[in-house]
């Protein structure tokens, strides 16, 4: 019995995007990466199906990014005024 193997993203990436590219078939490609066709092929939908989350995912990360900014900003303000009131009274 043969242990399964596991490829790395990396691997995974660059056979993916030698099958989008178009120049060979999926036949040739696994081939020269010693990969079952099918697998090539469930590796290039993957990639394709992902593709819309590398876009939409840096407009959400940028949203988030913002209120927490402003969220960060009220806390500093409020320990800010705090800090005065107490050094005032300290004094």
């Amino acid at each position: 019995m043969t242990k399964r193997r596991s490829f790395s993203d990396k691997f995974k990436a660059t056979v993916a995007l030698e099958a989008l590219r178009g120049d060979k078939t999926a036949q040739k490609i696994a081939a020269k990466h010693k990969v079952h066709p099918t697998q090539v092929t469930a590796w290039k939908r993957q990639a394709i199906d992902g593709l819309t989350g590398v876009f939409s995912d840096k407009v959400r990360r940028a949203e988030d990014n913002e209120a927490e900014v402003k969220e960060l900003h009220a806390k500093i303000g409020k320990l800010a005024v705090e800090n005065d009131f107490l050094s005032q009274g300290l004094k």
